[in-house]
């Protein structure tokens, strides 16, 4: 499992003192807002010194050492950020979208195996996991909570509840 994971990317500046705005890729800004520090890289070497940061408009305002005009935070557009796992608590039955890359599915009933996790797609309802099998055809299969019956990030496993026909046709050549 990667230790630092991509929290978003700032996407322009906000006001005349080099406040940032950045896209989260989370649940919401303010789950991002909760984490003391975020990092210019995935190694967590370069930590960006966050002085504060605030949910506006459905994204996150941040301030940070040594940006304090609008051309000092220009030059930070399009940077990704990442944020140390540890620092954060997930609720009860949440995960990181990244930790369930790779896992196997399988049928929660039967135990048939429908492949693995390949992608994560967002979508305004919910997300959709992009299952390939063994064959290298892919299938598109709806996030929802009534249809995931158990999912062991240890193990490996995502046991699915499917509705007819998700997986009966011939899925997609990938």
């Amino acid at each position: 499992m990667k230790q630092y994971l991509e929290a978003g990317k700032i996407v322009r500046t906000h006001g005349v003192k080099g406040e940032l705005v950045m896209e989260t890729w989370a649940d919401s800004p303010e789950f991002v807002a909760g984490v003391k520090e975020l990092y210019f890289d995935e190694s967590g070497q370069r930590p960006i010194g966050l002085i504060s940061s605030r949910p506006h408009k459905g994204r996150l305002l941040l301030t940070l050492e040594g940006v304090g005009t609008v051309e000092q935070g220009d030059r930070l557009r399009g940077r990704v950020l990442y944020l140390n796992r540890d620092d954060v608590k997930l609720p009860e039955g949440r995960f990181f979208l990244e930790d369930l890359i790779g896992l196997c599915a399988i049928d929660g009933d039967t135990g048939r195996e429908y492949g693995v996790i390949a992608q994560i797609i967002p979508a305004p309802a919910n997300n959709v996991y992009r299952i390939r099998d063994g064959e290298g055809r892919d299938y598109l299969f709806p996030a929802v909570e009534h249809m995931i019956k158990r999912t062991d990030i240890e193990g490996g496993v995502i046991e699915l509840l499917p509705i007819p026909g998700i997986f009966d046709g011939e899925g997609e050549e990938a």
